[in-house]
């Protein structure tokens, strides 16, 4: 009895997925809830295990096929698995076949197969004028000892008609081979869903970004002096990320109209903040969130995060880890980034980048000193968010992350 293989349900606003890879071929066997195959959504990769045990019977839809929700992809023999490996097991003891001997074979095969292997005997020089008379060895008689062709027996190949020679073109220069090889493969869904929102972004929102800088000394003293009695208590690493989440959730909620976003004519205000966290994986940036962030601790932060990094590094985020969000935080300083203009995650209205932190020379109370400092730049759609918005809401942040206590105290 066979076992339908089918495209797993995708949700409302994912219209369609990619089959991206076959982890088993026709003829293979398959146990249960062993993964078969992998589908890709312009979000997430889904996997689609066995229902049920035997060989793979059947596949419908190749890598590279788009399909829907339900849509079949293959076909399971199911329990075929134990009746091939009894067959081959019955045909390993049976030992064997026999070999019929040419000379009991019917006359007609035996002539077949002499007149094969006189055909195939052939020297170098008889094979290259064959070729160049464009005849096969069975179209020669050979003369020679047992059949075999000569260069002789091979009838001369017409001669060429002579051809005007064409003026030399000008010598190119000598490339070494590799050089300047290209190599064009699709892209995935993932990367074309990130460049259609990319553009989307710019195209459809009046985008400014503002920036600003933050002492990171205070925190890192903090940090420095913490974190381990933190990570005893909650098993998790105190980062400054969760620090930056939770100075964030305040001034969002000082400042609603970033976390709200344009539908129509209409302004969405959320009176929650669901701050998505960017988070870099193998098949591209994903944007991962956490839901309810301003009633989350700094531990629950943390554990969520590292959680958020390795499911993206697994391949094994879902949809519902990926869906909403209504603010985005992104670091650029893991990757060494200075400075950068960090894109909108639309339909939302704002996003922050933090950045590497460096020490730099800077003014304290009048006088010159060495502070570890981060830039951080605030991106937001103009039609609205207004500047003196941004520019309070960014330098907020960098009250609140400058002068920790603030963030307890929520002034």
């Amino acid at each position: 009895m066979s076992s339908e293989i089918l495209t797993p349900v995708l949700p409302e606003s994912v219209a369609d997925a990619t089959v991206v890879t076959w982890h088993k071929k026709v003829g293979d066997a398959v146990k249960l809830d062993e993964v078969l195959v992998e589908v890709e959504t312009d979000k997430v990769v889904l996997e689609v295990p066995a229902t049920v045990a035997g060989v793979l019977a059947e596949i419908t839809q190749a890598e590279g096929a788009t399909v829907i929700s339900g849509q079949l992809l293959g076909k399971i023999e199911a329990g075929a698995a134990t009746s091939l490996a009894n067959h081959e097991a019955a045909a390993a003891a049976a030992g064997p076949l026999p070999v019929t001997p040419i000379a009991d074979a019917a006359p007609e095969r035996v002539a077949q197969a002499v007149a094969a292997s006189v055909a195939a005997k052939a020297g170098p020089a008889a094979r290259k004028a064959l070729d160049e008379a464009g005849l096969s060895r069975a179209e020669v008689q050979g003369s020679g000892k047992d059949g075999r062709i000569l260069k002789e027996d091979v009838p001369a190949a017409p001669a060429p008609v002579a051809a005007t020679p064409a003026p030399a073109a000008p010598k190119a220069p000598v490339v070494p081979a590799g050089d300047r090889a290209e190599n064009r493969v699709p892209m995935t869904r993932l990367r074309a869903r990130i460049a259609e929102r990319l553009l989307e972004a710019k195209q459809s929102t009046a985008m400014l970004t503002t920036f600003n800088e933050i002492d990171m000394q205070p925190i890192m003293d903090i940090r420095n002096e913490y974190k381990d009695a933190f990570e005893k208590k909650h098993g998790a690493r105190l980062g400054f990320m969760s620090i930056f989440v939770k100075a964030a959730t305040i001034a969002l909620q000082r400042f609603p109209e970033i976390n709200a976003f344009i539908d129509g004519n209409d302004v969405v205000y959320h009176n929650y903040c669901d701050v998505g966290i960017a988070v870099s994986s193998e098949r591209g940036l994903v944007v991962p969130v956490l839901r309810s962030a301003e009633h989350l601790g700094l531990a629950d932060i943390e554990t969520s995060i590292v959680n958020f990094a390795k499911k993206a590094k697994a391949g094994k985020l879902d949809m519902a880890d990926l869906s909403g969000g209504t603010f985005t935080i992104t670091n650029g300083g893991v990757f060494g980034s200075l400075m950068s203009t960090p894109i909108l995650n639309p339909p939302q209205s704002a996003i922050l980048g933090m950045h590497a932190t460096q020490k730099r020379p800077v003014v304290v109370n009048d006088e010159i000193v060495i502070r570890p400092m981060m830039y951080v730049a605030l991106s937001y759609d103009h039609r609205i968010v207004d500047g003196q918005g941004a520019v309070t809401f960014l330098k907020t942040i960098k009250e609140l992350v400058e002068n920790p206590v603030r963030i307890v105290l929520d002034v």
